[in-house]
């Protein structure tokens, strides 16, 4: 009811002047840090490619009057944790003390080599052990995190001019589902495909590349936006700070551009359950790469940048200075996962396990705390609080984005997709929070990691509340377009 009364609120969407301003900043830490998404400890040993934080401002204006706002900023990372976001908006708002910070979005590429960021245990999965000496602590990158992603976000607002902007669709194969589906209905993540039992991946892949073309006023690109259905984590399990095929991306983009400061939004689209390692045609995928000269991390941004470049000519025949644009953010609370029986009976025998072994390491203690944590959310399944995510659904022209907080797979980003009155949708996840994975029925069905209630804040339930929520908000947005 909340989110209705507020789109009744927006009243009118209709064309005003644009105004855009864009910047990039480093946020690439000088010293040794702890590397967040994998189960162990890891500490950056080198810089291999360098993390950025790229923001856009975007303004509609009729005369004097603001009719709405935004600044939209992606940054190599794993997450957007709640922590985090929150210092961020404190810190922000009295340097723009004109600017609602309740409509800066912040999205994570999931690179999984970048800094830890929260130590807080309702936001990580894994606590990692961190050396006191010779190390950046969280707290102390995270500091250093917000003052750079609000010299981001100052930057991009104070430049913001006349200009335009507009839309492309390319397509290119980045990611694959990861998650293979045996003989007896079980399903393993990066399993043996080669394997006589296996028969099929759970869910299907998405090969289209969303861009979002940003001008200035002399029809002179200063920023783009490319929205990719699959996380940045090709070199997952080094321990050296990279950006993943993200950098190769946006160095492969700006140099066919001849356009070296170029501002490079990556937006991760519904992705849970995909991956950018191949699953099958391995041997032949390696050949292709090798005979090309490049690594897998460069092949994939080879890949996305021939995907926008191959439609920049389109996207300046057709910029939109004048267009609609509408943002909206409000709180959606979802209901927390259900814990099935079978789930509850399996965490009480791994308790037993785990309680019996003498020297745990980190893992047997993380995974200790999780399982306990399951017993207790089936125990107490009638006291747990709804999981309250942040929900934006922005209109510009013709488009719609929208955004949500966790790993969402992406038949549930194709649903969105599907039933968008927009001619054409772009989805973020992992944004303004980081809710973990959101499956599908048949995923918890088949098992497996992030198909788990360890990683699993909301179930297939709350999904669906996300996507029918998110539809009835882009079309109020589209109030013209046919429902």
């Amino acid at each position: 009811m909340r989110l209705f009364l507020c789109l009744l609120a927006l009243g009118s969407i209709h064309a005003a002047e644009l105004r855009i301003g864009s910047s990039t900043v480093s946020i690439t830490p000088d010293k040794p840090v702890a590397l967040a998404g994998q189960f162990g400890t890891r500490i950056s040993q080198s810089v291999e490619a360098p993390i950025i934080a790229a923001a856009v401002a975007i303004e509609s204006v009729e005369g004097s009057k603001v009719i709405d706002q935004s600044i939209l900023i992606s940054c190599d990372l794993v997450g957007i944790h709640h922590s985090v976001l929150a210092q961020f908006r404190q810190h922000l708002k009295p340097l723009l003390p004109d600017f609602d910070v309740r409509k800066v979005i912040v999205s994570a590429t999931h690179t999984h080599t970048a800094p830890v960021t929260s130590e807080i245990p309702e936001e990580t999965l894994i606590t990692y052990p961190i050396p006191k000496e010779g190390v950046m602590q969280p707290a102390e990158y995270t500091a250093f995190l917000v003052e750079r992603l609000s010299q981001a976000a100052v930057q991009a607002w104070k430049s913001r001019k006349p200009g335009g902007v507009s839309w492309t669709l390319g397509f290119a194969q980045i990611g694959e589902n990861r998650r293979s589906v045996f003989a007896d209905g079980h399903a393993q993540m990066y399993a043996k495909t080669n394997d006589a039992r296996f028969r099929h991946l759970e869910a299907g892949s998405e090969s289209g590349i969303e861009t979002l073309f940003f001008w200035n006023a002399e029809k002179q690109l200063q920023a783009v936006a490319i929205n990719v259905a699959c996380p940045s984590q090709e070199v997952e399990s080094r321990s050296a700070l990279n950006a993943d095929f993200w950098h190769d991306a946006r160095e492969q983009l700006k140099a066919k551009l001849n356009l070296p400061d170029l501002t490079v939004l990556g937006w991760c689209s519904a992705a849970g359950d995909q991956s950018p390692h191949p699953q099958y045609r391995k041997d032949a995928e390696a050949r292709m790469i090798k005979l090309r000269g490049l690594s897998r991390q460069q092949e994939l941004g080879r890949r996305i940048s021939n995907a926008v470049f191959d439609t920049v000519d389109a996207a300046k025949a057709d910029i939109r200075t004048d267009a609609p644009f509408g943002h909206i953010v409000e709180d959606l609370p979802l209901p927390p996962r259900k814990i099935l029986e079978r789930e509850y009976e399996d965490a009480k025998k791994n308790i037993a396990q785990y309680s019996v072994v003498e020297k745990p390491d980190n893992r047997v203690i993380t995974m200790l705390a999780l399982e306990k944590g399951i017993v207790k959310r089936f125990e107490e399944a009638d006291k747990l609080p709804p999981y309250e995510m942040e929900l934006h659904v922005l209109r510009l022209g013709d488009i719609a984005i929208t955004t949500n907080t966790f790993e969402l797979y992406l038949d549930w980003g194709i649903q969105m997709k599907a039933r968008s009155p927009a001619q054409q949708t772009f989805v973020l996840q992992l944004t303004n929070g980081c809710g973990m994975y959101l499956p599908t029925a048949l995923a918890i069905e088949g098992g497996s990691y992030s198909g788990l209630p360890h990683v699993n804040k909301v179930g297939p339930e709350g999904g669906q509340i996300l996507v029918d929520q998110t539809v009835r908000a882009m079309q109020a947005l589209f109030p013209a377009a046919k429902h």
